[in-house]
């Protein structure tokens, strides 16, 4: 507020400039990340609270939904090259297992329809498992992956037509080597996301050398088996015998008196 000379009191009112100004402040894409976010967070919130059944119907639609759009936008891009693939005048006289290759390749060839119907069956029976699965077991481990990809495995080969005449034994293989797959990655994605294992051991020794500026040499360190302990112990000729150069020798022995 302001007052004039004439001693009315005056009120600022802001402008349309203004109030344009305040709301280009604001990143449209950040606001709906957060409500996004948010959204998610009350979903997953409230599916803990609901029974096993309830939950485990949820998750495999809603993954299916997701499967559906993936193979539906997949099929967009290659077409429906099935009819390309047609099977031979004489093929009752082909093998079964020729037959069997051949539905496989027509399966995976289908158009938007048949991509999405596959990719539903396959993710949403997979999440369906899986949340079964971790409830049962209070756990996500490669165990409960596999089983997972065994049963997504199975229900592809069954609902895209890759059985043939063979349908139970192909529909286990196909499991079989969906647990397998799925079984590595998970092994990888739990080796490569785990940080490393800090030794408890050289923790104020990887302090020093840091502080330093002398990081490399804490293989050197770990090779002479100069753990924190032995420290304040620490000597010129010790230091020499881990083959670390004699400036940084100076620097470590001068930091530990100091």
């Amino acid at each position: 507020m302001g007052e004039s000379k004439q001693g009315v009191m005056m009120v600022e009112i802001p402008t349309k400039a203004d109030g344009l100004m305040g709301q280009a402040q604001q990143n449209p894409v950040a606001l709906v990340q957060a409500k996004l976010k948010e959204v998610e967070i009350r979903f997953k919130g409230w599916l803990a609270k609901q029974s096993l059944p309830v939950e485990a119907a949820v998750v495999t639609t809603t993954s299916a939904a997701q499967g559906a759009a993936i193979g539906a936008f997949m099929g967009t891009l290659t077409g429906d090259a099935s009819s390309l693939i047609t099977p031979p005048p004489n093929a009752a006289n082909f093998n079964p297992e020729a037959m069997a290759s051949l539905k496989q390749a027509q399966a995976l060839a289908g158009g938007p329809l048949v991509q999405a119907r596959n990719f539903a069956v396959m993710t949403g029976v997979n999440a369906g498992i899986s949340c079964v699965m971790r409830r049962l077991r209070g756990k996500e481990d490669v165990q409960s992956s596999m089983v997972a990809a065994f049963g997504s495995g199975a229900m592809f080969s069954l609902v895209s037509g890759m059985g043939g005449p063979n349908m139970a034994a192909n529909a286990v293989t196909s499991g079989l080597f969906f647990a397998l797959v799925q079984g590595g990655i998970f092994q990888l994605g739990q080796k490569f996301s785990q940080p490393p294992v800090e030794d408890a051991n050289y923790v104020k020794t990887r302090s020093l050398l840091s502080n330093l500026g002398l990081q490399n040499y804490e293989k050197n360190f770990k090779k002479g088996m100069l753990t924190d302990t032995t420290l304040p112990l620490l000597t010129d000729s010790a230091l020499r015998d881990v083959k670390i150069p004699p400036g940084p020798r100076l620097l470590i022995l001068d930091h530990i008196e100091r």
